[in-house]
């Protein structure tokens, strides 16, 4: 039989790796965000970019259907 001084003992421990887990995954959320919002930057970059190529390339250039169509 488990005494009342284990049990207590038993869930103070659970406790304390509990709160460590929840640090170290808070930490991970953390660092995966920033790598979210570094590469949303590098995104809205290349989409500029891309934009900016593709008027230079096709200038007034209208996409149509062939006659046939």
């Amino acid at each position: 039989m488990t005494l009342p001084d284990d049990r207590l003992t038993t869930l103070e421990i659970r406790t304390v790796e509990q709160e460590k887990i929840i640090e170290e995954l808070s930490g991970q959320i953390a660092e995966q965000w920033r790598v979210i919002e570094r590469l949303q930057k590098k995104l809205d970059a290349l989409t500029e970019r891309f934009l900016s190529l593709e008027e230079v390339a096709t200038p007034g250039h209208e996409i149509t259907k062939p006659p046939h169509w």
